[in-house]
């Protein structure tokens, strides 16, 4: 078993892989001095890539290759890195070293100074990405905030460090469009940032484009926040609450005679209290979806993270 897996979720990238192995290979040797494995996932990519993987593989035994059948995106792919990593601690890194390896020693230096981290995750210094693509990581970083009830000074990139109990965890959790950020905050609040460099990007341009920014986008509202829903209870509720209130006004108004149009208080008293509870309705659907949304992840009630294992095999006893 690998004590540092090195988990690469690649697309396109056939002219970055023989660095980026070059690269990782000699941190983790000189620096580091562990057994180690890179563990490649080919996100069906248009070019060479997977032929690039397989004659690393072929040439090093601790490269470890994966083609996926079509292109189901970065998340998928980690989750395949994951289910096939076999270190005690798991790093995810883009593939076009725009995440110098040279700074996975800082991550891992972070960790081993306090035990009691379990996810470490590098902030940039300074951002080498495109206005759209920046825009795009600040809009999903917020909404995974949100979802997972977490403070926002927490910077979520994808260039990580993870303990191995947080991966088996977030292997364990079915979820039909896994992201992993909000998959790891689900798990453990035990999360630092770390400053990092970021390079520039060698070869062609970002797959970040304004479709993807959208696309991500839908999957994050629809997969893990419940903003949305939130916002129609409490419209249908504070509705509610002032078509209530703007019956009680008109009554009084009616009563006292500042009404003079026949048939005028009924109709408007009729129309808000339907548009009242119509809205309250709503109000209520949208809190058993949110119930239904939540129950259907499937995110158990708790995770552990460290157990007595001898004292609970002799109390089983």
């Amino acid at each position: 078993m690998a004590r540092y897996s090195i988990v690469v979720p690649v697309y396109n990238s056939e002219k970055t892989l023989d660095e980026l192995y070059e690269r990782t290979k000699r941190v983790i040797e000189e620096e580091l001095g562990g057994e180690y494995e890179l563990v490649l996932v080919d996100d069906s990519s248009k070019d060479g890539s997977f032929e690039v993987m397989t004659r690393l593989s072929s040439a090093d035994s601790r490269v470890k290759s994966f083609q996926l059948a079509k292109n189901f995106g970065q998340h998928n792919a980690l989750m395949c890195g994951f289910a096939n990593a076999t270190g005690d601690y798991i790093v995810t890194i883009d593939d076009d070293l725009q995440h110098p390896p040279e700074e996975i020693p800082k991550l891992v230096k972070v960790m081993e100074d306090d035990p009691g981290i379990d996810v470490v995750i590098g902030e940039y210094d300074e951002k080498k990405h495109g206005p759209i693509r920046n825009f795009g990581s600040r809009v999903i970083n917020r909404i995974a905030m949100d979802a997972t009830d977490k403070t926002a000074n927490l910077s979520m990139t994808s260039f990580r460090l993870m303990k191995r109990y947080i991966v088996d965890y977030i292997l364990s959790i079915k979820i039909d469009t896994p992201r992993i950020g909000y998959l790891i905050m689900a798990i453990t609040d035990r999360i630092v940032n770390v400053t990092i460099h970021h390079d520039e990007r060698k070869y062609g341009s970002s797959q970040y484009s304004f479709k993807k920014l959208v696309r991500d986008f839908k999957l994050e509202v629809m997969s893990n926040s419940i903003l949305p829903l939130k916002v129609v209870r409490d419209v249908g509720i504070l509705s509610c609450i002032a078509s209530l209130l703007l019956i009680i006004i008109y009554i009084i108004q009616y009563i006292r005679g500042d009404i003079w149009v026949i048939g005028w208080t009924t109709i408007i008293v009729l129309l808000l209290f339907l548009f009242g509870i119509t809205l309250l309705s709503i109000g209520i659907i949208g809190e058993y979806l949110m119930r239904i949304i939540g129950e259907s992840k499937k995110i158990p009630n708790y995770f552990v993270r460290k157990t007595d294992a001898a004292k609970t095999d002799k109390e089983k006893q």
